[in-house]
């Protein structure tokens, strides 16, 4: 017997050090972000940026505790794709419905 769940969402990942990495190929208004799950490897370069295009809607702060962070976000982008800025302590698996 196969389960199929509807909430599948598709992920790309975010590696360290990445500038305003695009989510999707193209990314474009309307993309879903549902959720981020953020790993910090080292608490002084632990800085983070979601960006709806060129606006910032949500940071983390350098000197974040090791560990796994899960983010809700929830929301469509309003201006553009959606980017991720990662410093060199950071990686991103971003989940939701992103254009190729």
């Amino acid at each position: 017997m196969s389960i199929t769940s509807p909430n599948r969402y598709p992920y790309e990942t975010v590696a360290a050090s990445q500038t305003a990495q695009v989510l999707g190929g193209a990314g474009a208004v309307g993309d879903y972000l549902h959720r981020i799950v953020v790993t910090v490897t080292t608490t002084g370069t632990s800085t983070l940026s979601v960006l709806d295009n060129s606006t910032t809607v949500l940071t983390m702060a350098a000197n974040t505790p090791v560990g796994v962070y899960s983010l809700e976000i929830n929301a469509a982008s309003a201006l553009g794709p959606w980017k991720i800025t990662t410093g060199a302590g950071v990686t991103v698996l971003a989940v939701g419905f992103f254009t190729a």
